[in-house]
């Protein structure tokens, strides 16, 4: 029987529909930069799944009976008894986003000469690594270096890495392993139980600490149920909580899997580091029990945090992905196997073989799917992870051209996700259309948020 959301729809609001002309006019006005084109100009936005999910009325009707006092709120204790229960963790902080989450525990772990190995560290939570001084080092697994496999937990550490690693000469200097579920900078992939437990040991033989990045947990947790042996009769519940308590702490973006707007927390098993935490949550964000968040946003995301691990909700989404990588694939275009739930990875550079990593051809794409058809969506190849000298040229490329088409919570209904394969498709038809780019201008850190672009003429 087919799968279906577990939700019906009773507020929507209007999607922008702009002419080929006027994305012409809008991208080149953002020098070919996507955070820089207006939303009302986007008709399907797949940037990011980060807080752009739709709340149910549940959330709101939580967030109208909010508390706002500045200290020991109601929403706090609420929020905090949630968190509690599913992470088994005894100090919890909320905190207004996960970048800021990834800030104040990275400042309070790490440090000038310290290293952070993790199985791929995304954007922010690279940047957050590398402004304390430390360095931030990637382990994904063998696995994940075939974007053809099917292997069920490309998302893995590289466990013999990772002992070569801690054993050898830069053991010492290692501040802490952050494993990220799902892997976003790995494809979506999910990471297996019997990993983040080998991770435990190991971390364990080596006194060092444990965390998570788990802004998808629920998602990965689905993932478990679905393709780990041994795990196929469990709750999706059961094993987020497995995998919480396996980690000496996390940090939590609750744009993803807490189906809201704003919210994070961090969540610590260390009183010690958890009172540094404090110090500089307080200067920074907010007191503690409310983190730079209103009683509002408590409210939602604790109530998010309820509705995410529904198996109807999680077996919908994944319905949901599957449904569009499918279409993708009967036109024609690779992605990342086996498909994860909260993004889509676009092979670029396979479809654009007549753009070499200089041309950029997962921003090509990328523009080119906002051109066509006034999607959004997101490079994740040399532009992004790419090395660069100063005079903006690329002079160490990716590994792979990728772009992915993040999908937000309960948001577009099956027709827009065929609308987007439909674009997708038409593009395909005739790749060697699609022109390079070149990067004008781009600040040295987090560069992709930033950065100016000029379009190659197809002609040259």
């Amino acid at each position: 029987m087919k799968s279906f959301p577990p939700y019906r729809i009773q507020v929507v609001r209007e999607i922008p529909i702009t002419t080929r002309q006027e994305r012409e006019e809008v991208l080149a006005g953002a020098a070919y930069n996507m955070f820089d084109v207006p939303a009302n100009k986007v008709t399907i936005d797949l940037l990011t799944d980060s807080g752009t999910g739709a709340v149910s009325a549940a959330q709101e009707a939580a967030a109208a009976g909010a508390d706002r006092s500045y200290a020991g709120s109601d929403s706090y204790f609420r929020f905090r008894e949630v968190v509690a229960e599913l992470t088994g963790q005894p100090h919890i902080l909320p905190v207004h986003q996960g970048r800021a989450a990834e800030r104040v525990l990275f400042g309070s772990a790490l440090g000038p000469g310290r290293i952070s190995l993790s199985n791929t560290h995304f954007d922010t939570t690279r940047a957050n690594v590398e402004l304390t001084g430390a360095e931030a080092r990637d382990l994904p697994c063998p696995e994940a270096a075939d974007l053809d496999s099917t292997d069920p937990f490309k998302g893995n550490i590289d466990l013999d890495a990772l002992e070569r690693t801690l054993t050898g000469p830069d053991g010492g200097r290692v501040g802490q392993v952050l494993v990220t579920i799902t892997n976003n900078g790995g494809g979506g992939q999910p990471v297996s139980m019997a990993n983040l437990r080998a991770v435990r040991r190991l971390c364990d033989r080596h006194g060092v600490p444990f965390f998570l990045d788990a802004a998808r947990f629920a998602e990965n947790a689905w993932l478990v149920t679905q393709r780990e042996p041994g795990y196929g009769g469990h709750a999706p519940r059961e094993v987020a909580q497995e995998a919480f308590r396996l980690a000496d702490g996390c940090v939590t973006s609750l744009k993803k899997d807490g189906i809201a707007p704003m919210g994070a927390f961090i969540a610590l098993r260390d009183a010690g580091l958890a009172q540094r935490c404090e110090a500089n949550l307080i200067a920074t964000e907010g007191f503690r029990t409310y983190g730079g968040l209103a009683g509002h946003d408590l409210e939602r995301v604790a109530q998010g945090l309820r509705e995410v691990l529904d198996p109807h909700y999680l077996r919908a989404r994944t319905a949901e992905t599957a449904h569009l990588a499918d279409l993708i694939n009967e036109a024609g275009v690779d992605i990342v196997r086996p498909a994860g739930i909260h993004a889509l990875y676009l092979n670029a550079g396979r479809l654009l073989p007549h753009i070499p990593p200089r041309g950029f051809p997962g921003h090509a794409l990328a523009c080119e799917l906002y051109l066509a058809g006034g999607i959004r969506c997101a490079e994740l190849g040399s532009l992004y992870l790419g090395r660069f000298d100063d005079a903006h040229e690329l002079v160490a490329p990716a590994p792979f051209e990728l772009v992915r088409l993040a999908i937000p919570r309960r948001t577009y209904t099956e027709s827009h996700l065929e609308y987007v394969a439909d674009v997708l498709s038409s593009i395909a038809k005739n790749p060697e259309r699609v022109p390079e780019y070149r990067v004008v201008d781009a600040p040295p850190v987090l560069r992709h948020f930033n950065l100016r672009m000029r379009q190659v003429p197809r002609d040259r």
